[in-house]
């Protein structure tokens, strides 16, 4: 029978690992002083995130699942869970110390925050399949006094700065995974080799199917999953390798099989219907914006 475990506060959650509480709302976790682990009995055990937990694993304790994939972890790795998620142990029956860190803290902590309305553009937070990060010992390093830096803070009596402070570090330590990320983009270019290609062979395929009049236009989310990847992934993969993002790469692709279709004479309700429009009159102007021409206009031009 598949176990639920929700995390939902952080005091509970610092009384399951060993640990004091110092802050109602954040807490940074050495797992090595928490007891062993051990479930029931072998198999899945599903946990319902109601916080933000970031984990530096330094021991492998099963496969993690999130969504339809598995976790790219080892030791060694930072993955990253929001509230709202859910992901999936499949639990071997053995019973395992764990080890590593993590930081976790309850969305309230960012009202009135910098990185309450910033905290959205950090991807990393739906990243998926094969898509943990892999930190060198350097970078670990750098994750290490960055909780260190937010540990402290923890410790000091609160005053007017506290809450300033432990949010600063904390947006700090995701500049730094941001950053580790690009590298990890040219480091494992193997893992990701040709991703560029496949989506322009599978943008090229979808309009030469009968797609575009079933499913209307292509969007980003049905390439990341032909392609096992989620669309924050997918998306800064094709940015890093192209310059565009991905939306903008398919809106290329439209206007570029557009152009071509206005000098084979076909007409505008044809284009159209064949690139998957629902109206003639919103590929006219989705034309003119990307263009600064209306299709009969360019048409008119370049004749």
């Amino acid at each position: 029978m598949e176990q639920v475990i929700d995390i939902n506060n952080i005091n509970e959650y610092n009384q399951a690992n060993n640990h004091k509480t110092l802050h109602p709302l954040v807490s940074v976790i050495d797992f090595s002083k928490a007891d062993q682990r051990s479930w029931s009995a072998p198999g899945k055990i599903q946990f319902h995130y109601n916080l933000y937990c970031i984990y530096l694993k330094d021991v492998k304790c099963g496969d993690i699942k999130y969504g339809r994939q598995y976790y790219d972890y080892q030791a060694g790795t930072l993955v990253f869970f929001a509230p709202g998620q859910i992901s999936e142990l499949e639990y071997s029956g053995v019973p395992y110390q764990p080890m590593g860190y993590g930081l976790v803290f309850h969305p309230d902590l960012l009202l009135g925050t910098h990185l309450n309305k910033g905290i959205h553009s950090y991807n990393f937070f739906s990243y998926q399949t094969n898509e943990a990060l892999h930190v060198s010992d350097d970078e670990r390093q750098i994750v290490l006094d960055c909780l260190s830096k937010i540990e402290f803070e923890l410790k000091q009596p609160v005053d007017q700065h506290s809450k300033k402070l432990i949010v600063s570090n904390i947006e700090l330590f995701f500049n730094y995974c941001d950053r580790f990320y690009n590298r990890q983009f040219n480091t494992r270019d193997n893992v990701h080799k040709g991703i560029l290609n496949k989506f322009d062979n599978l943008l090229d395929e979808y309009f030469k199917s009968d797609k575009p009049q079933e499913l209307g236009l292509p969007t980003v989310t049905y390439f990341a999953d032909a392609l096992h990847l989620s669309p924050n992934y997918f998306g800064d993969l094709v940015k890093k390798e192209s310059g565009q993002s991905a939306k903008e790469f398919i809106q290329s692709k439209i206007i570029s099989l557009a152009k071509g279709k206005l000098f084979e004479e076909e007409t505008v309700n044809h284009i159209a219907s064949e690139l998957g429009f629902k109206y003639p009159q919103h590929f006219s102007r989705f034309f003119k914006e990307q263009v600064g021409y209306s299709p009969n206009q360019f048409k008119f031009q370049n004749n």
